[in-house]
């Protein structure tokens, strides 16, 4: 059961037109923590559309009746998918899109940083992770030059680096930095 995402992605490798849907195919039992199947590949490793095949397929699976449970009813099933997110298995807003798509309320939630980084202080690490220096932060912000520095320095301790480049990679980890 659980090597029929690696057969798949094998059966659309065939093509190369279809290996992209293969290899999206083969990641819909991924979870973020790392704890789905085939690969257990982690958060950062999955784009948002691995995300949302991997909430849609267990929304999917829950509304469907197994021989080891009947069917779970929609209430049901958004609870379960929502326990999913809290834990860190699925994504947030993954589960927000497939829930809202499903017919089901979707309140707005806040955003969630890590090391209690402020919106700001995200905006900021966001723009030095393209490797901007300070003066070009400022100028593309519309804040001073010193302000930039403040903030980088609270960025730093926060995250508990020391220089640009383990901010970056703090920043990756964490799953901050999304691919245009």
């Amino acid at each position: 059961m659980r090597l029929h995402p690696h057969f798949t992605e094998r059966a659309f490798a065939q093509s190369p037109a279809l290996i992209p849907i293969g290899l999206l195919a083969g990641s819909a039992h991924e979870r973020l923590d790392g704890s789905g199947y085939h690969r257990g590949t982690r958060g950062p490793a999955l784009d948002q559309t691995a995300r949302i095949l991997a909430a849609a397929d267990c929304y999917g699976a829950m509304r469907e009746p197994r021989p080891y449970r009947p069917a779970l009813d929609a209430g049901a099933a958004e609870a379960e998918l929502l326990r999913e997110a809290k834990d860190g298995r699925l994504d947030p807003e993954a589960v927000d899109a497939v829930l809202g798509a499903s017919g089901h309320h979707v309140r707005q939630r806040p955003r969630e940083l890590p090391a209690d980084l402020t919106e700001r202080e995200l905006e900021i690490l966001l723009v030095l992770v393209q490797g901007r220096s300070n003066k070009a932060i400022a100028d593309d912000l519309g804040i001073s030059v010193k302000t930039v520095g403040h903030h980088i320095q609270h960025v730093y301790e926060k995250a508990g680096v020391r220089s640009r480049a383990a901010a970056t990679l703090w920043a990756f980890e964490h799953d901050l930095v999304h691919a245009a």
